[in-house]
């Protein structure tokens, strides 16, 4: 079994519990204007790498990994339009006990019967969700990447029911994810979900910007800074309330 990667970081510290062996695969629904990867987007590109090549891999870190509690965190693009790679990839991993845990968004989710039998398995596997909540409001969820988040918010709902714990993360972008009503109204939505082990509020920032202009795009959030430390706090003191 290949998935199609983007990319592999060996040890990162912010997508999951511990050290993390990080792999973004490649492709993606949404158009996020915030997006520091756009070059994940293109569907049935990348690199394409075996289950056995990234176990192979994995398992040269793995002494670091598991002292820290760390394990594997598969993000993106979206993991979940690749479920059969993901089904056999945290096969393996558990046969070694490690820790899983996905990084999506939710934006391919279906209610079409092989999606669900596939994620069904694929969950069974995962110990952890990192779950990507980009905006509560669907009409600014639509102007912000190009998808509507009804089936996203329902997905959100199907880990709840499943009770598959999840980490929500919303990025704050001044002007456009920091409405006051909106935040609450995602606050409310969060309280709905009774799997939600923890709330973090990422910042956005800049860092991707020269991929949108070596991909020859426009970026769209062009003289838009990063939050205050203020607007933060604010945002933390609703969210984590």
């Amino acid at each position: 079994m290949k998935g199609y990667i983007h990319s592999i970081e060996s040890c990162g510290t912010v997508d999951g519990p511990g050290l993390r062996y990080i792999v973004f695969t490649q492709g993606c629904l949404l158009r996020c204007q915030f997006c520091h990867n756009p070059d994940t987007w293109a569907i049935g590109s990348g690199k394409e790498i075996t289950v056995d090549e990234i176990i192979k891999d994995l398992t040269s870190y793995l002494p670091f990994i598991q002292a820290s509690n760390g394990g594997i965190t598969v993000s993106g693009g979206e993991p979940l339009l690749q479920l059969d790679f993901l089904l056999e990839l945290f096969t393996e991993c558990k046969k070694l006990g490690i820790h899983t845990t996905i990084d999506t968004s939710g934006g391919c989710y279906s209610q079409e019967e092989s999606f669900q039998k596939k994620l069904a398995k694929v969950l069974e596997l995962t110990d952890l969700i990192l779950l990507d909540l980009k905006h509560i409001n669907n009409e600014k969820h639509i102007k912000l990447t190009g998808k509507t988040n009804k089936h996203i918010l329902e997905f959100a709902r199907y880990l709840s029911e499943k009770n598959t714990p999840v980490w929500v993360r919303h990025v704050l972008v001044p002007g456009i994810t920091d409405n006051i009503d909106d935040l609450k109204q995602l606050k409310d939505f969060i309280n709905e979900l009774n799997n939600v082990e923890k709330i973090e509020v990422l910042p956005y920032h800049k860092l991707g910007v020269y991929k949108w202009k070596a991909l020859g795009l426009r970026y769209p959030l062009e003289g838009v800074e990063p939050p205050t430390t203020e607007m933060v706090q604010v945002t933390n003191n609703i969210l984590l309330s």
